[in-house]
């Protein structure tokens, strides 16, 4: 058995429930707590799923929003059951030695 984990990003339903509703709202918010990001970089954790994230960036989040990481990232972990492979049991064919290639012939030109 193996375990899957993954994880959603509630940042920006979050926000909306706090009146916030725009990366160019939450920018100053973020520079206030001495967060400096571009506002590309706000955008892009406004409204994509980050991969990595600073704490001091997620404790800013936190203070602003006046949540827990856990109502920010919402985890879950399954068990899954482990992939299959074929060991043995089927019969494997040699094809190097059911198939042959013919040789070719070059005839000359007449």
């Amino acid at each position: 058995m193996k375990r899957q984990v993954s994880y959603q990003w509630r940042l920006r339903e979050v926000m909306a429930t706090r009146g916030i509703f725009t990366a160019s709202d939450l920018f100053p918010l973020l520079a206030q707590r001495g967060i400096e990001l571009s506002s590309v970089q706000v955008w892009r954790l406004v409204t994509q799923v980050p991969e990595r994230l600073s704490l001091p960036v997620l404790a800013a989040l936190c203070d602003i929003l006046d949540v827990t990481p856990a109502e920010l990232i919402a985890t879950r972990a399954e068990t899954v059951a482990a992939r299959r492979t074929a060991v043995g049991g089927a019969e494997v064919v040699d094809l190097a030695a059911t198939i042959r290639p013919k040789r070719a012939r070059i005839k000359p030109e007449r």
